[in-house]
């Protein structure tokens, strides 16, 4: 990620700003002013077609990027998506389906998960997909020597319990005998199948849409259709490349050049630009991705209740969604997950409240309030918009953008205040990445004995009305005391050639990210 202090243009940066494709500049030569040939806009293919190249361009250029599926670094997610299959796969509302899985469902109580692959799966290299794979991925991704960032999402697996029943199935249960209901939506994101003989290095193989054929970190990773792959006939292009950039400007204007078909995640202020040129279409998915900043409640102010609510009052949500988003979003209201069956949407929506803002200051003995908000360039055109505002309350909010690794670095969970998002999941996933007990990123500290309680007994509780009786009580203590400032929910962008099709929007974020259903039309 660049390391520079504004990355929109809330502080004039603009497509004249230079960069280059890290393969070396003279490939966009030239590329930089084009202009949209003349006529009509190119028309979208309608029904899938074979064949092709697909380029695909992220954000990236990290050196130590790598294709773990269980631990991965730079644009690993993404390439993920290539080369890895699951058990389950996302649904465009953020609900679960089966992927490799035929079967997969909680006992009655949910302490005990059975899984049953599809029959005739294979891997890249030829394999069959048996239970010791299964078995094999999911002892992989929660190995302590492994150490992966995501293995606390599943953290309940009790690694000693568990058990293949036959060639296709296998079964999961969970520490002390515990219960744990949202196993898709936890073990759906890394929990890669692989074979037993796998090597994220020297024998990158899944059973994903696209087999490796050359990585280089930091550039690019080629991939060949697997034939083979579990749904029949897909993937769609013969070849997919993705091809890394260190910052926004120079993508768009490969993009523009025709030297990438795809660009994930654009950002809003490029939107005009893409919609303006008859050869690209501008995807929005409308996701529940939050946008907030984490109060570390562990540290002074942010210790006191009543800063935290001053501060969710003095926050104004519109105003962020305009400036910060540049208008691709929805306001929220401190809590995260609305699309979750059990969300409660009974607490009403906080407002901007600036006298009461002030009021809750004066009584916690901070009127004149210094506090430091320490952002990433990718998140610093709100932070500065939600200075601006502070300042309205009489707080002075200082902004120190710092580089992404020193974000997510050893201290990531000690900044006084800082940016928050987490792609659009359900509420008790959400929670085990941000603020639930044992959660893998909790940057506001939260710890409050009755929500822990709560949370952790709607993990176990496979009953849609019992566990929400418990999740609305979990968000009542969230919205009232919790340490996070929700203020938005992000649309997600993606931009694309018109001759690219099968990308659409929905609600999760990685639209462009479904390699398998994306093609191009060689008309």
């Amino acid at each position: 990620m660049p390391n520079e202090f504004s990355r929109r243009v809330f502080l004039g940066n603009s497509l004249a700003v230079g960069g280059g494709l890290l393969l070396g500049s003279s490939l966009l030569t030239g590329c930089g002013g084009a202009e949209p040939a003349a006529g009509a806009a190119i028309a979208r293919p309608t029904q899938p077609v074979r064949g092709g190249r697909l380029r695909v361009g992220i954000i990236d250029g990290d050196q130590a990027g790598n294709l773990d599926a269980h631990k991965p670094s730079g644009g690993g997610i993404i390439r993920g998506w290539a080369l890895y299959s699951k058990f389950w796969e996302w649904n465009d509302d953020v609900s679960t389906r089966l992927g490799l899985a035929e079967f997969a469902e909680p006992n009655a109580d949910a302490s005990a998960w059975t899984i049953r692959i599809k029959p005739g799966l294979e891997f890249h290299h030829g394999k069959s997909i048996t239970a010791d794979d299964m078995l094999f991925s999911i002892l992989r991704l929660t190995d302590p020597k492994l150490a992966s960032p995501f293995a606390g999402l599943v953290g309940a697996i009790d690694r000693q319990a568990l058990r293949k029943l036959d060639e296709r199935t296998i079964e999961i249960r969970f520490k002390q005998g515990r219960s744990f209901f949202p196993l898709d939506e936890t073990l759906i994101a890394f929990g890669g199948i692989v074979p037993t003989d796998y090597d994220p290095v020297s024998n990158p193989v899944g059973a994903g849409p696209y087999r490796l054929k050359s990585f280089v970190p930091g550039q690019r990773a080629l991939f060949t259709r697997f034939e083979n792959y579990f749904k029949p006939n897909q993937p769609y292009a013969d070849e997919l490349e993705i091809i890394e950039f260190k910052d926004q400007v120079s993508r768009v204007a490969a993009l523009r050049a025709g030297q990438i078909d795809v660009a994930s995640g654009v950002q809003a202020e490029h939107s005009a630009l893409i919609k303006a040129d008859p050869r690209l279409q501008l995807v929005v998915s409308p996701s529940t991705s939050f946008s907030g900043f984490n109060l570390n409640t562990a540290k002074a102010p942010f210790q006191d209740e009543r800063v935290r609510q001053a501060f969710r009052l003095l926050a104004d949500r519109q105003e962020l969604i305009g400036r910060g988003l540049n208008g691709f979003g929805r306001i929220a209201n401190d809590l995260y997950s609305p699309q979750d069956p059990t969300y409660n949407h009974a607490i009403a929506q906080r407002g901007y409240d600036l006298d009461q803002a002030r009021s809750l200051l004066r009584q916690a003995g901070a009127s004149d309030l210094r506090v430091e908000l320490t952002t990433t360039a990718n998140e610093v055109n709100a932070a500065l918009v939600f200075a601006q505002q502070a300042k309205k309350a009489g707080v002075e909010v200082k902004v120190t953008p710092v580089d992404s690794s020193v974000f997510n670095g050893p201290q990531k969970e000690q900044w006084l205040m800082s940016p928050g998002s987490t792609p659009a999941r359900g509420f008790l996933a959400t929670g085990l990445h941000n603020d639930a007990p044992l959660a893998i990123y909790n940057r506001s500290n939260f710890r409050d004995e009755r929500f822990s309680e709560l949370f952790t007994q709607a993990l176990g509780q496979p009953d849609l009305e019992r566990r929400k009786q418990l999740v609305h009580e979990a968000q009542t203590i969230q919205h009232q005391r919790g340490g996070l400032l929700i203020w938005g929910f992000t649309d997600v962008l993606d931009a694309a050639s018109s001759k690219v099709g099968g990308l659409h929007g929905e609600q999760t974020t990685f639209a462009s990210w479904r390699f398998d259903s994306l093609w191009l039309n060689h008309a």
